[in-house]
Parts: C-alpha cells; sequence; structure tokens
C-alpha cells in the first residue's frame, strides 16, 4: 500500500481509537468503513488485531469500572456469535454481510432514542454478545449491539466492561478468523502500520474522558453506532455506483 494512502487511513483509525477509549467501542464503525473503499480484503481481520491491543490497553486503566459477571454473560452469547459470523464471512458476500448489519444497528439504535432501553439481563446480554460476535466477526462493527444494551453505564464502567468483552470478544473472532484461513497477510502489515495512530488516538482518549457523564457518554455512544451504520451504507452505495 502506497504512503499517502496509509497516511489517509491512519486519520480514521486515529479517531476510531480515541473513540474507543473514551465510550468502549468504535474501533470497526469508525475506520471499517474508510478502509473497506480502500481494500476490503484488510477487514474484518486488521481491524479486530488493533482493537485487540486498544481494548487490553482500556482494560488496564479502566479496570476499577470492569463488570466482570456482565462481561462473562455477554462472552456467553459472543462465542457462538463469532463461529456463526465466520461461516457467513465464507458464504455470504461483504456487500450483503454489511447491509445487514447496518439496518440492524439503525434500528436498535432507533427504538433506543425513542426512550427504550433494554432490561440488563443474564439473557439480554448474552444475546447481544451473540449479536456483537456475529457482527464484529463478519464487518468489524461490532460494539452497537452492546452500546444498546449498556448504554445507562457511567463511563469508566461502560469502558472497563467494554474492554473486557471486546478483548476477549477480538481473541475469539481472531483465532475463529485464522481456523477458516481468512486472515491475509495484507492484514497483518496493514494493522501493523496502523499501531502508531491508534495508540496517539488513545492517549488522547484520556484527557477527553474528564468531560464526560453518562449522559454524554450515552449520546456519543449512539451517535458513534448511526455514524458507523451509516458509513456502511454509505460504502456499500459508492461501491454499487461504482461497479
Amino acid at each position: 500500500m502506497e504512503a499517502h494512502v496509509l497516511i489517509l487511513l491512519a486519520i480514521p483509525v486515529f479517531v476510531a481509537a480515541t473513540l474507543q477509549g473514551s465510550i468502549g467501542f468504535g474501533m470497526g464503525m469508525a475506520s471499517a468503513p474508510f478502509i473497506a473503499i480502500v481494500d476490503p480484503g484488510l477487514l474484518p481481520a486488521s481491524i479486530i488485531m488493533l482493537a485487540i491491543v486498544v481494548s487490553g490497553t482500556v482494560l488496564i486503566l479502566d479496570r476499577s469500572g470492569l463488570d466482570f459477571r456482565g462481561a462473562s454473560w455477554a462472552l456467553v452469547g459472543r462465542v457462538p456469535g463469532n463461529i456463526i459470523g465466520a461461516g457467513l464471512v465464507v458464504i455470504m458476500s461483504p456487500a450483503v454481510l454489511s447491509w445487514l448489519v447496518a439496518l440492524t444497528v439503525l434500528g436498535g439504535i432507533l427504538v433506543s432514542m425513542r426512550g427504550w432501553e433494554p432490561k440488563v439481563t443474564r439473557t439480554t446480554q448474552a444475546i447481544a454478545g451473540g449479536m456483537s460476535g456475529i457482527m464484529g466477526t463478519t464487518t468489524s462493527v461490532g460494539g452497537a449491539a452492546m452500546s444498546i444494551i449498556w448504554q445507562s453505564s457511567e463511563g469508566p464502567k461502560l469502558r472497563g466492561t467494554m474492554a473486557a468483552f471486546f478483548l476477549a470478544g477480538s481473541t475469539l473472532s481472531l483465532a475463529t478468523l485464522l481456523a477458516f484461513g481468512a486472515i491475509p497477510q495484507r492484514a497483518v502489515e496493514f494493522a501493523a502500520w496502523m499501531l502508531i495512530p491508534a495508540l496517539i488516538g488513545l492517549a488522547v482518549s484520556r484527557f477527553i474522558n474528564r468531560y464526560l457523564n453518562r449522559k454524554r457518554t450515552r449520546v456519543i455512544a449512539l451517535t458513534a453506532s448511526a455514524l458507523g451504520a451509516g458509513a456502511l451504507i454509505v460504502t456499500q452505495v459508492v461501491e454499487l455506483v461504482a461497479s
């Protein structure tokens, strides 16, 4: 990949890592659509690898807010979700998967913005974890499902719990993709180049977090989810027109 392209893609990766460090997710939502325009084959593996590094760092920094039980139940759903997602990557086109994810995310956001907040139970957390596994493994956009279920959590709790969930979930996704032979070498190389902007974004997020309360965190989380879904749709429309 040419140097100027790497520099341009470093911008959305920086923004994505900043979001992930502030609200617990966003690595895939803010960067995957732009990466897909350049080379869809880089997804989802490259973003999953970056998410592992960023999530691990956030977990260390916000470990005091971790809801271990909630993250555990979400992971119960994530495991079968990863397997289903990896299978879909093999048998379905990226375009179809992107449309399904985008519409699912927008539906959840719409009902959330109308005042609906799902009750946080073992079952709902496991279901959200399963949806996140499917979406994250297929398109790198797995945060929306968890943001909807945990949307009312305080900042440190949201970040710490999401970080634990995504660290374990992304590791499982990467292992599943590896088992299916769906990790190209160029995705590994691209992720290595993007580590620097990702870590810089994470550092910037620590300053932003000082000004975030629960209401602001919820608004940013739902807005980021909506923008991510919208970007997926725009990406598919552009590809459709180009073809």
